[in-house]
Protein backbone atom coordinates (compact mmCIF):
# COMPACT_ATOMS: atom_id res chain seq x y z
CA UNK A 1 0.00 0.00 0.00
CA UNK A 2 2.70 2.44 0.95
CA UNK A 3 4.56 1.84 -2.32
CA UNK A 4 1.41 2.64 -4.32
CA UNK A 5 0.87 5.78 -2.26
CA UNK A 6 4.45 6.94 -2.90
CA UNK A 7 4.08 6.39 -6.63
CA UNK A 8 0.82 8.34 -6.63
CA UNK A 9 2.45 11.13 -4.64
CA UNK A 10 5.36 11.22 -7.08
CA UNK A 11 2.96 11.40 -9.99
CA UNK A 12 1.35 14.44 -8.37
CA UNK A 13 4.79 15.95 -7.76
CA UNK A 14 5.56 15.55 -11.48
CA UNK A 15 2.56 17.77 -12.22
CA UNK A 16 4.05 20.58 -10.11
CA UNK A 17 1.83 20.49 -7.03
CA UNK A 18 3.23 21.93 -3.83
CA UNK A 19 5.37 20.01 -1.38
CA UNK A 20 2.59 19.97 1.21
CA UNK A 21 0.08 18.61 -1.30
CA UNK A 22 2.11 15.55 -2.27
CA UNK A 23 4.20 14.57 0.74
CA UNK A 24 2.90 11.81 3.04
CA UNK A 25 3.40 11.63 6.78
CA UNK A 26 7.00 10.77 7.57
CA UNK A 27 7.46 7.01 7.87
CA UNK A 28 10.20 4.45 7.44
CA UNK A 29 10.53 3.58 3.76
CA UNK A 30 13.68 1.43 3.69
CA UNK A 31 15.83 -0.16 6.39
CA UNK A 32 19.51 -0.07 5.44
CA UNK A 33 21.59 -2.07 7.93
CA UNK A 34 21.16 -0.17 11.22
CA UNK A 35 19.81 2.96 9.53
CA UNK A 36 16.58 3.96 7.80
CA UNK A 37 15.46 6.06 4.85
CA UNK A 38 12.23 7.90 5.57
CA UNK A 39 9.57 9.11 3.17
CA UNK A 40 10.50 12.75 3.86
CA UNK A 41 14.16 12.05 3.08
CA UNK A 42 13.10 10.30 -0.10
CA UNK A 43 10.90 13.18 -1.25
CA UNK A 44 13.61 15.75 -0.48
CA UNK A 45 16.11 13.84 -2.64
CA UNK A 46 13.53 13.11 -5.34
CA UNK A 47 12.66 16.82 -5.65
CA UNK A 48 16.35 17.75 -5.88
CA UNK A 49 17.03 15.23 -8.66
CA UNK A 50 13.76 16.13 -10.42
CA UNK A 51 14.85 19.78 -10.52
CA UNK A 52 18.28 18.78 -11.84
CA UNK A 53 16.83 16.67 -14.65
CA UNK A 54 14.40 19.40 -15.68
CA UNK A 55 17.22 21.96 -15.78
CA UNK A 56 19.15 19.59 -18.07
CA UNK A 57 16.09 19.26 -20.31
CA UNK A 58 15.82 15.53 -19.60
CA UNK A 59 12.32 14.08 -19.66
CA UNK A 60 11.44 12.39 -16.37
CA UNK A 61 10.84 8.63 -16.40
CA UNK A 62 7.56 7.15 -15.11
CA UNK A 63 7.08 7.69 -11.34
CA UNK A 64 7.65 4.02 -10.39
CA UNK A 65 10.93 3.94 -12.36
CA UNK A 66 12.07 7.27 -10.93
CA UNK A 67 11.28 6.03 -7.41
CA UNK A 68 13.41 2.91 -7.93
CA UNK A 69 16.36 4.89 -9.31
CA UNK A 70 16.30 7.46 -6.51
CA UNK A 71 15.92 4.83 -3.79
CA UNK A 72 18.79 2.71 -5.14
CA UNK A 73 21.03 5.77 -5.24
CA UNK A 74 20.06 6.70 -1.67
CA UNK A 75 20.61 3.13 -0.44
CA UNK A 76 24.09 2.93 -1.97
CA UNK A 77 25.01 6.36 -0.57
CA UNK A 78 23.70 5.40 2.88
CA UNK A 79 25.73 2.17 2.91
CA UNK A 80 28.89 4.10 2.00
CA UNK A 81 28.28 6.78 4.64
CA UNK A 82 27.79 4.04 7.24
CA UNK A 83 31.12 2.49 6.26
CA UNK A 84 32.82 5.88 6.48
CA UNK A 85 31.42 6.46 9.98
CA UNK A 86 32.37 2.97 11.17
CA UNK A 87 35.96 3.50 10.04
CA UNK A 88 36.34 7.02 11.46
CA UNK A 89 36.35 8.88 8.15
CA UNK A 90 34.81 12.33 8.45
CA UNK A 91 34.98 15.82 6.95
CA UNK A 92 35.61 18.46 9.61
CA UNK A 93 33.79 21.80 9.68
CA UNK A 94 36.89 23.79 8.70
CA UNK A 95 37.46 21.76 5.51
CA UNK A 96 33.75 21.84 4.70
CA UNK A 97 33.52 25.62 5.15
CA UNK A 98 36.53 26.19 2.88
CA UNK A 99 34.91 24.05 0.18
CA UNK A 100 31.66 26.02 0.52
CA UNK A 101 33.60 29.28 0.16
CA UNK A 102 35.16 27.95 -3.06
CA UNK A 103 31.70 27.01 -4.38
CA UNK A 104 30.48 30.52 -3.57
CA UNK A 105 33.53 32.13 -5.25
CA UNK A 106 32.92 30.09 -8.41
CA UNK A 107 29.48 31.70 -8.47
CA UNK A 108 31.02 35.17 -7.87
CA UNK A 109 29.45 35.51 -4.42
CA UNK A 110 30.45 35.67 -0.81
CA UNK A 111 29.41 32.69 1.31
CA UNK A 112 26.75 34.81 3.05
CA UNK A 113 25.32 35.98 -0.28
CA UNK A 114 25.42 32.42 -1.63
CA UNK A 115 23.46 31.10 1.36
CA UNK A 116 20.88 33.87 0.93
CA UNK A 117 20.41 33.00 -2.76
CA UNK A 118 19.92 29.33 -1.88
CA UNK A 119 17.32 30.15 0.77
CA UNK A 120 15.56 32.51 -1.66
CA UNK A 121 15.35 29.66 -4.18
CA UNK A 122 13.80 27.39 -1.56
CA UNK A 123 16.96 25.42 -0.75
CA UNK A 124 17.90 25.11 2.92
CA UNK A 125 21.53 26.20 3.29
CA UNK A 126 21.98 23.77 6.18
CA UNK A 127 20.73 20.88 4.05
CA UNK A 128 22.97 22.00 1.16
CA UNK A 129 25.91 22.17 3.57
CA UNK A 130 25.34 18.61 4.80
CA UNK A 131 24.86 17.40 1.24
CA UNK A 132 28.29 18.77 0.33
CA UNK A 133 29.76 17.14 3.47
CA UNK A 134 28.27 13.79 2.40
CA UNK A 135 29.63 14.17 -1.15
CA UNK A 136 33.12 14.95 0.18
CA UNK A 137 32.90 11.98 2.54
CA UNK A 138 31.94 9.65 -0.32
CA UNK A 139 34.82 10.93 -2.45
CA UNK A 140 37.30 10.33 0.37
CA UNK A 141 35.89 6.87 1.07
CA UNK A 142 36.09 5.85 -2.60
CA UNK A 143 39.67 7.14 -2.80
CA UNK A 144 40.63 5.18 0.30
CA UNK A 145 38.81 1.94 -0.51
CA UNK A 146 39.46 1.80 -4.25
CA UNK A 147 41.52 4.53 -5.93
CA UNK A 148 44.45 4.65 -3.49
CA UNK A 149 44.91 0.90 -3.84
CA UNK A 150 45.40 1.18 -7.59
CA UNK A 151 49.05 1.03 -8.68
CA UNK A 152 50.50 1.57 -12.15
CA UNK A 153 54.02 0.41 -12.97
CA UNK A 154 56.39 1.95 -15.53
CA UNK A 155 56.15 -1.32 -17.46
CA UNK A 156 52.36 -0.95 -17.67
CA UNK A 157 52.83 2.57 -19.05
CA UNK A 158 55.34 1.31 -21.63
CA UNK A 159 53.02 -1.53 -22.67
CA UNK A 160 50.07 0.84 -22.86
CA UNK A 161 51.89 3.32 -25.12
CA UNK A 162 53.22 0.51 -27.31
CA UNK A 163 49.71 -0.92 -27.66
CA UNK A 164 48.32 2.52 -28.50
CA UNK A 165 50.94 3.03 -31.19
CA UNK A 166 50.34 -0.39 -32.75
CA UNK A 167 46.60 -0.81 -32.32
CA UNK A 168 44.83 2.43 -31.56
CA UNK A 169 46.34 4.79 -34.14
CA UNK A 170 45.65 8.38 -33.00
CA UNK A 171 45.89 7.95 -29.21
CA UNK A 172 44.91 11.60 -28.68
CA UNK A 173 41.49 11.07 -30.23
CA UNK A 174 38.70 11.43 -27.67
CA UNK A 175 35.29 9.82 -27.56
CA UNK A 176 32.21 10.92 -25.63
CA UNK A 177 30.23 7.87 -24.60
CA UNK A 178 26.79 7.42 -23.11
CA UNK A 179 26.27 4.23 -21.15
CA UNK A 180 23.49 1.97 -19.85
CA UNK A 181 24.11 -0.98 -17.52
CA UNK A 182 21.71 -3.88 -17.04
CA UNK A 183 23.23 -5.22 -13.84
CA UNK A 184 23.77 -8.80 -12.71
CA UNK A 185 24.24 -9.93 -9.10
CA UNK A 186 27.42 -11.71 -8.04
CA UNK A 187 27.31 -15.38 -9.12
CA UNK A 188 24.13 -14.96 -11.22
CA UNK A 189 21.99 -17.93 -12.20
CA UNK A 190 21.47 -18.87 -15.85
CA UNK A 191 17.91 -17.51 -15.63
CA UNK A 192 19.15 -14.15 -14.31
CA UNK A 193 21.72 -13.94 -17.11
CA UNK A 194 19.12 -14.78 -19.74
CA UNK A 195 16.65 -12.23 -18.34
CA UNK A 196 19.27 -9.45 -18.23
CA UNK A 197 20.44 -10.31 -21.75
CA UNK A 198 16.89 -10.10 -23.10
CA UNK A 199 16.32 -6.77 -21.37
CA UNK A 200 19.57 -5.37 -22.82
CA UNK A 201 18.66 -6.52 -26.34
CA UNK A 202 15.23 -4.94 -25.97
CA UNK A 203 16.78 -1.63 -24.91
CA UNK A 204 19.14 -1.70 -27.90
CA UNK A 205 16.16 -2.21 -30.22
CA UNK A 206 14.30 0.73 -28.62
CA UNK A 207 17.34 3.00 -28.89
CA UNK A 208 18.01 2.08 -32.50
CA UNK A 209 14.37 2.84 -33.26
CA UNK A 210 14.70 6.39 -31.97
CA UNK A 211 14.28 6.34 -28.17
CA UNK A 212 16.31 9.07 -26.47
CA UNK A 213 19.46 7.55 -24.93
CA UNK A 214 19.67 9.98 -22.00
CA UNK A 215 16.05 9.45 -21.02
CA UNK A 216 16.38 5.68 -21.40
CA UNK A 217 19.48 5.68 -19.18
CA UNK A 218 17.64 7.64 -16.49
CA UNK A 219 14.73 5.20 -16.63
CA UNK A 220 16.48 1.86 -17.14
CA UNK A 221 20.19 1.91 -16.29
CA UNK A 222 21.53 0.28 -13.13
CA UNK A 223 24.80 2.24 -13.34
CA UNK A 224 25.74 4.72 -10.62
CA UNK A 225 25.44 7.62 -13.10
CA UNK A 226 22.00 6.63 -14.43
CA UNK A 227 20.36 9.83 -13.18
CA UNK A 228 22.99 11.83 -15.11
CA UNK A 229 21.75 10.19 -18.29
CA UNK A 230 24.66 7.75 -18.41
CA UNK A 231 27.12 10.35 -19.77
CA UNK A 232 30.72 9.15 -19.35
CA UNK A 233 32.25 12.37 -20.71
CA UNK A 234 35.15 12.70 -23.16
CA UNK A 235 37.70 9.88 -22.91
CA UNK A 236 40.58 8.55 -24.96
CA UNK A 237 40.52 4.86 -25.77
CA UNK A 238 43.01 4.36 -22.99
CA UNK A 239 40.61 5.79 -20.43
CA UNK A 240 37.78 3.43 -21.33
CA UNK A 241 37.01 0.11 -19.67
CA UNK A 242 38.86 -2.54 -21.67
CA UNK A 243 35.59 -4.30 -22.54
CA UNK A 244 34.53 -1.25 -24.62
CA UNK A 245 37.71 -0.89 -26.70
CA UNK A 246 37.06 -3.32 -29.52
CA UNK A 247 33.51 -2.03 -29.94
CA UNK A 248 34.05 1.74 -29.74
CA UNK A 249 36.93 1.83 -32.26
CA UNK A 250 34.63 0.62 -35.03
CA UNK A 251 31.57 2.74 -34.14
CA UNK A 252 30.33 5.80 -36.01
CA UNK A 253 29.09 8.87 -34.14
CA UNK A 254 25.49 8.27 -33.08
CA UNK A 255 25.78 4.48 -33.28
CA UNK A 256 24.40 2.21 -30.53
CA UNK A 257 26.42 -0.88 -29.59
CA UNK A 258 25.14 -4.41 -29.14
CA UNK A 259 25.04 -5.49 -25.46
CA UNK A 260 28.56 -5.99 -24.05
CA UNK A 261 28.92 -8.57 -21.26
CA UNK A 262 31.11 -7.99 -18.18
CA UNK A 263 31.08 -9.33 -14.59
CA UNK A 264 28.88 -6.35 -13.66
CA UNK A 265 26.21 -7.15 -16.27
CA UNK A 266 25.33 -6.11 -19.83
CA UNK A 267 26.51 -2.71 -21.10
CA UNK A 268 25.09 -0.62 -23.94
CA UNK A 269 27.12 2.34 -25.22
CA UNK A 270 26.42 5.12 -27.68
CA UNK A 271 29.23 7.07 -29.36
CA UNK A 272 27.94 10.62 -28.98
CA UNK A 273 30.96 12.64 -30.17
CA UNK A 274 34.65 12.45 -31.10
CA UNK A 275 37.50 14.97 -31.13
CA UNK A 276 41.25 15.00 -31.76
CA UNK A 277 44.23 16.98 -30.45
CA UNK A 278 47.58 18.19 -31.75
CA UNK A 279 51.12 18.32 -30.44
CA UNK A 280 51.15 20.15 -27.13
CA UNK A 281 53.57 22.94 -26.30
CA UNK A 282 53.73 24.38 -22.80
CA UNK A 283 55.55 27.35 -21.33
CA UNK A 284 57.92 26.07 -18.65
CA UNK A 285 59.50 28.25 -15.99
CA UNK A 286 62.92 27.69 -14.43
CA UNK A 287 62.41 28.85 -10.87
CA UNK A 288 64.02 28.80 -7.44
CA UNK A 289 62.59 29.74 -4.08
CA UNK A 290 63.19 30.25 -0.39
CA UNK A 291 60.58 28.94 2.07
CA UNK A 292 60.08 30.01 5.68
CA UNK A 293 57.59 27.88 7.65
CA UNK A 294 55.97 29.62 10.63
CA UNK A 295 56.04 27.46 13.77
CA UNK A 296 56.20 27.79 17.56
CA UNK A 297 59.47 29.69 17.22
CA UNK A 298 58.63 31.72 14.09
CA UNK A 299 55.50 33.86 13.90
CA UNK A 300 53.85 34.73 10.58
CA UNK A 301 55.07 38.31 10.89
CA UNK A 302 58.64 37.12 11.56
CA UNK A 303 58.58 34.91 8.46
CA UNK A 304 57.39 37.86 6.37
CA UNK A 305 60.09 40.15 7.80
CA UNK A 306 62.88 37.61 7.22
CA UNK A 307 61.87 37.06 3.60
CA UNK A 308 61.60 40.81 2.95
CA UNK A 309 65.15 41.20 4.28
CA UNK A 310 66.40 38.31 2.12
CA UNK A 311 64.76 39.86 -0.97
CA UNK A 312 66.54 43.16 -0.24
CA UNK A 313 69.90 41.36 0.13
CA UNK A 314 69.42 39.49 -3.18
CA UNK A 315 68.50 42.71 -4.99
CA UNK A 316 71.62 44.23 -3.41
CA UNK A 317 73.80 41.65 -5.14
CA UNK A 318 73.98 38.67 -2.77
CA UNK A 319 73.65 35.20 -4.30
CA UNK A 320 70.13 33.73 -4.22
CA UNK A 321 71.46 30.16 -4.09
CA UNK A 322 73.73 30.81 -1.11
CA UNK A 323 70.91 32.46 0.85
CA UNK A 324 68.53 29.60 -0.02
CA UNK A 325 71.03 27.05 1.26
CA UNK A 326 71.41 29.00 4.50
CA UNK A 327 67.80 29.99 5.21
CA UNK A 328 65.20 27.93 3.30
CA UNK A 329 63.04 25.45 5.22
CA UNK A 330 62.49 23.42 2.04
CA UNK A 331 65.47 21.15 2.62
CA UNK A 332 64.97 19.25 -0.64
CA UNK A 333 65.55 22.34 -2.77
CA UNK A 334 67.76 24.24 -0.29
CA UNK A 335 70.74 21.95 -0.97
CA UNK A 336 70.36 22.91 -4.66
CA UNK A 337 70.28 26.63 -3.93
CA UNK A 338 66.47 26.67 -3.93
CA UNK A 339 66.36 25.35 -7.50
CA UNK A 340 63.04 23.69 -8.47
CA UNK A 341 64.12 23.05 -12.05
CA UNK A 342 61.90 23.55 -15.08
CA UNK A 343 58.28 23.67 -13.94
CA UNK A 344 55.29 22.99 -16.18
CA UNK A 345 51.86 24.62 -15.67
CA UNK A 346 49.68 22.89 -13.09
CA UNK A 347 52.52 21.36 -11.08
CA UNK A 348 52.68 23.92 -8.26
CA UNK A 349 49.91 24.96 -5.89
CA UNK A 350 47.80 27.81 -7.36
CA UNK A 351 49.24 30.54 -5.10
CA UNK A 352 52.82 29.67 -6.11
CA UNK A 353 51.93 29.29 -9.78
CA UNK A 354 50.23 32.69 -9.95
CA UNK A 355 53.23 34.54 -8.48
CA UNK A 356 55.61 32.57 -10.72
CA UNK A 357 53.50 33.53 -13.75
CA UNK A 358 53.49 37.23 -12.78
CA UNK A 359 57.27 37.44 -12.17
CA UNK A 360 59.62 38.33 -15.03
CA UNK A 361 62.89 36.41 -15.64
CA UNK A 362 65.61 37.72 -13.31
CA UNK A 363 63.13 39.29 -10.87
CA UNK A 364 62.61 38.27 -7.24
CA UNK A 365 59.01 38.24 -6.05
CA UNK A 366 57.66 39.87 -2.93
CA UNK A 367 56.94 37.45 -0.06
CA UNK A 368 53.75 35.43 -0.58
CA UNK A 369 51.91 32.69 1.26
CA UNK A 370 50.92 29.15 0.24
CA UNK A 371 49.69 26.22 2.36
CA UNK A 372 53.36 25.32 2.91
CA UNK A 373 54.38 28.65 4.43
CA UNK A 374 55.87 31.94 3.19
CA UNK A 375 58.05 32.17 0.07
CA UNK A 376 60.03 34.39 -2.19
CA UNK A 377 60.88 33.11 -5.66
CA UNK A 378 63.12 34.07 -8.54
CA UNK A 379 62.26 33.26 -12.14
CA UNK A 380 65.53 32.28 -13.81
CA UNK A 381 64.24 31.67 -17.34
CA UNK A 382 61.27 30.62 -19.46
CA UNK A 383 60.96 28.38 -22.50
CA UNK A 384 58.37 26.87 -24.80
CA UNK A 385 58.71 23.14 -24.38
CA UNK A 386 57.29 20.24 -26.38
CA UNK A 387 55.74 18.25 -23.55
CA UNK A 388 53.89 15.83 -25.80
CA UNK A 389 55.87 12.74 -24.76
CA UNK A 390 56.02 13.68 -21.08
CA UNK A 391 52.30 14.43 -21.04
CA UNK A 392 51.55 11.24 -22.94
CA UNK A 393 53.30 9.19 -20.25
CA UNK A 394 51.57 11.08 -17.45
CA UNK A 395 48.21 10.75 -19.16
CA UNK A 396 48.84 7.08 -19.88
CA UNK A 397 49.50 6.49 -16.19
CA UNK A 398 46.33 8.40 -15.28
CA UNK A 399 44.29 6.55 -17.90
CA UNK A 400 45.43 3.14 -16.70
CA UNK A 401 44.65 4.12 -13.10
CA UNK A 402 41.26 5.54 -14.12
CA UNK A 403 40.37 2.41 -16.05
CA UNK A 404 41.36 0.17 -13.15
CA UNK A 405 39.55 2.30 -10.57
CA UNK A 406 36.36 2.52 -12.68
CA UNK A 407 36.21 -1.25 -13.02
CA UNK A 408 37.00 -1.79 -9.33
CA UNK A 409 34.51 0.88 -8.24
CA UNK A 410 31.64 -0.81 -10.09
CA UNK A 411 32.45 -4.14 -8.45
CA UNK A 412 32.88 -2.46 -5.05
CA UNK A 413 29.46 -0.82 -5.35
CA UNK A 414 27.92 -4.19 -6.20
CA UNK A 415 29.62 -5.93 -3.25
CA UNK A 416 28.51 -3.22 -0.82
CA UNK A 417 24.93 -3.47 -2.04
CA UNK A 418 24.85 -7.27 -2.02
CA UNK A 419 26.36 -7.54 1.47
CA UNK A 420 24.09 -4.93 3.08
CA UNK A 421 20.82 -5.71 4.83
CA UNK A 422 18.13 -3.81 2.91
CA UNK A 423 14.42 -4.15 3.71
CA UNK A 424 11.74 -2.25 1.82
CA UNK A 425 8.82 -1.44 4.09
CA UNK A 426 5.88 -2.00 1.75
CA UNK A 427 3.15 -2.22 4.38
CA UNK A 428 1.70 0.57 6.48
CA UNK A 429 2.53 0.08 10.15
Amino acid sequence: MKRLFLIAALALAFTGLSKAAVEPLDRILVIVNEDVITTNEFFTEARRIMTQLRQQGTRLPPPEVFQRQVLERMILQRIQLQLAKQTGLEVDDSTLNETLRKVARRNNMSLIKFSQVLERDGVSFEQFREQIRDEMTLQRLQRREVENRITVSDQEVDNFLQYEAQQLGNSDKQYRLQHILVALPEAPSSDQIASASEKAKGLVDKLRNGSDFQETAVAESDAANALEGGDLGMRTLGQMPTIFLGTVQDMAVGEISDPIRSPAGFHIVKLAETSGSDKRMVTQTEVRHILIRPDEMTAESDALTRLSQLKTRIEGGEDFGALARAHSDDKGSAIKGGDLGWVSPGVMVPEFEQVMKDTLPGEVSSPFQTPFGWHILQVVNRRDHDSTEELRRNEAREQIAKRKSDEELDLWYRRLRDEAYVEFRTEDR
